[in-house]
């Protein structure tokens, strides 16, 4: 075989292994599209209710719990301004989705201890239990959708979809943002 038929072969081989990576990015790129639109349509509370369990929590008050329980789990701090990055928000939405939430009971305002200006949250423990219920109900339906698969599958899924999470953070930012 000539230089150049070698040549030709590699140039097959990787323009082969580059539409074989660019069908998994497209595949990729649609379950996120699948997954995003799921989760507007708030398919899951839909689900519990169908199934004639517990309310699960939703929309953007609650979604205003899982940014504070998501900062306390790393050890940061949360305010207002946290959460209106987290969601997407401007401030004044944020205020009124915090003030909506210690309202209900679900979170409470602390002073820090840093810097008096500001104010941080905390999760009651009223909020807890509701994190915990909508926690469970999710991973109930996790475990259901995956229940048939084989354990290393299950296993190789949570740390790669945990992976591509986390590098999809840093390249779009704490927020999503560009």
């Amino acid at each position: 075989m000539s230089e150049r038929e070698r040549m030709r072969m590699r140039e097959a081989e990787r323009d082969g292994a580059a539409d074989a990576a660019g069908a998994e990015v497209a595949a990729i790129e649609r379950a996120m599209v699948a997954l995003r639109r799921s989760a507007a349509r708030r398919t899951l509370a839909r689900r519990a209710a169908r199934q004639g369990g517990e309310p699960v929590p939703e929309g953007a008050a609650f979604d205003v719990l899982d940014v504070v329980e998501a900062a306390e789990e790393r050890g940061e701090p949360a305010g207002v301004r946290e959460v209106a990055d987290a969601l997407r928000v401007d401030q004044p939405r944020a205020s009124k989705l915090v003030a909506a939430a210690v309202q209900a009971g679900h979170l409470r305002r602390e002073a820090d201890q840093r810097d008096g200006r500001r104010t941080l949250l905390a999760v009651t423990p009223a909020g807890r239990e509701l994190l915990e219920a909508a926690h469970a109900f999710r991973r109930s339906v996790v475990a259901r959708v995956t229940r048939d698969w084989p354990a290393a599958e299950r296993a190789a899924f949570a740390r790669l979809f945990t992976r591509f999470m986390d590098d999809f953070g840093a390249v779009n930012g704490p927020s999503g943002e560009d």
